[in-house]
C-alpha cells in the first residue's frame, strides 16, 4: 500500500509539470499521509493507546507519592496548624 501511494505521488508530481493542479493533488495526498499516518487512526500515536497508558502511569505514580507523603507529614502539619491558630488569637 505504501509503495502504491509513493508511485501515485510521484506520478502526480510528474504530471504537475503540465498542469499545476496535479502538484496540488500530490501535496494533498502527502499532507493526508503525514497528518493521519499509515494506520488511518489519526494522530501520531497510531491509535495504540500508548499516550494514555503513559499518562495513566504518571498519574498513578503522582497519586502514590501524594498518599505516602501526606501520611508521613500529617502529624507535623496538624501541629503547625495548631500553633498558627494559637498565634492568631
Amino acid at each position: 500500500m505504501f509503495v502504491l501511494l509513493l508511485i501515485l505521488i510521484a506520478a502526480l508530481f510528474g504530471l504537475g509539470f503540465f498542469d499545476a493542479f496535479w502538484w496540488v493533488a500530490a501535496a494533498v495526498l502527502i499532507f493526508g499521509f503525514v497528518h493521519y499516518g499509515r494506520s488511518g487512526a489519526g494522530g501520531r500515536s497510531g491509535g495504540d493507546g500508548s499516550e494514555y497508558r503513559e499518562y495513566r502511569d504518571y498519574r498513578d505514580r503522582q497519586a502514590r507519592w501524594a498518599r505516602r507523603y501526606s501520611r508521613q507529614r500529617r502529624g507535623r502539619w496538624n501541629r503547625q496548624d495548631r500553633r498558627d491558630g494559637e498565634h492568631h488569637r
